[in-house]
């Protein structure tokens, strides 16, 4: 098979992900509520991000909420619970910031069917170390649903708002994991020692906070495809993604990858002097952080495969949230001055 005729068919396949094209849905909120909101201050507050990031003195609170997969709530109760706390901490993290604390809201048929959930959850909240605080419960509810929403706080923020042509595409992971048995789950997390988890999560912070890196995203159901169409698109440019770097873990093959979440996952768009400042850091920790792309001009994702290229998404004729750059006031950080 030539590369044109398999990226062609990756590309064909991706186009067909659920992971992508429920993305659409966003458009309901980006239609109803703009770029942007003001705080009580008159302060923007840019949206389409992985959290809302509030001025807050010197500093933003981050605010999140995470929807599970009803079909995960269903079929694997105690992974659902873990993931929803999981997922939130990890969106803090993506942002520069730090957890406060997580609430949820659950809803099930009994107090027996909701002990798995609350067991997922808790396991998680004491590995991250992020205490749960409250939320709603009713077990007289007609079906099974889940949802977690956090808090945390960020001192310099990494957004989504500020790619810039020219930057390099950093895809970060932990490669030690496996996939779940049944849904595109990487899963490095949940039998990882809690302080481990805990000490790669503050790398992110802690790149913020050294003005190495402002730009970037958690890779969500969407895999890393579908992030970076996000990145771009609330930054208002374009890029170019080599799917030939993106090297999947023994045994994994590259279609699963590309449409994987994996519990630990991040696309960084950094500018190319920072590269080698940024790789060892993860490097030393045993993470997978390597150049899969760059920010271009425009307003298109071109996908590479070896010599092959195709146009894989036009903004200029097709939207994913809808929450699209330009329109956006610049969010006051100094980390993106640079």
């Amino acid at each position: 098979m030539t590369d044109e005729l398999r990226l062609r068919e990756l590309a064909a396949e991706l186009r067909r992900s659920l992971g992508i094209l429920h993305k659409q849905d966003i458009q309901t909120a980006a239609d109803r509520l703009g770029a942007h909101v003001r705080s009580a201050s008159q302060e923007p507050i840019l949206l389409g991000d992985d959290c809302a990031a509030i001025p807050d003195g010197d500093g933003y609170l981050l605010l999140a909420a995470e929807g599970m997969w009803p079909t995960l709530v269903d079929t694997d109760p105690w992974f659902a619970g873990w993931c929803a706390v999981m997922v939130n901490v990890s969106d803090i993290y993506a942002m520069g910031g730090r957890p406060i604390a997580v609430v949820d809201t659950i809803w099930s048929q009994s107090p027996e069917l909701v002990d798995p959930l609350w067991q997922g959850m808790v396991a998680a909240s004491q590995a991250f170390n992020v205490p749960i605080v409250g939320g709603h419960t009713s077990c007289h509810s007609p079906y099974a649903a889940l949802s977690v929403a956090i808090l945390g706080r960020a001192n310099r923020l990494i957004t989504s708002f500020s790619a810039q042509p020219g930057d390099v595409l950093l895809h970060v992971t932990d490669m030690a994991g496996k996939m779940h048995p049944q849904y595109p789950f990487w899963n490095a997390a949940t039998e990882a020692d809690g302080d481990r988890l805990r000490t790669n999560l503050e790398l992110l912070p802690q790149l913020a906070e050294a003005g190495l890196c402002d730009t970037g995203k958690d890779i969500s159901m969407g895999g890393i495809v579908g992030t970076t169409l996000m990145l771009i698109e609330t930054s208002g440019c374009g890029a170019v993604l080599d799917l030939g770097a993106i090297a999947p873990p023994p045994g994994v093959e590259l279609l699963p990858w590309l449409l994987s979440f994996p519990s630990y996952g991040y696309l960084l768009s950094v500018r190319p002097e920072a590269v080698a400042q940024i790789q060892p850091q993860f490097h030393n920790r045993g993470l997978w952080c390597h150049p899969v792309g760059n920010i271009t001009e425009g307003q298109t994702l071109t996908l590479q495969l070896s010599h092959a290229a195709l146009c894989f998404w036009d903004f200029a004729t097709e939207s994913l949230t809808g929450f699209r750059g330009g329109d956006q006031p610049r969010q006051p950080n100094d980390s993106q001055s640079a």
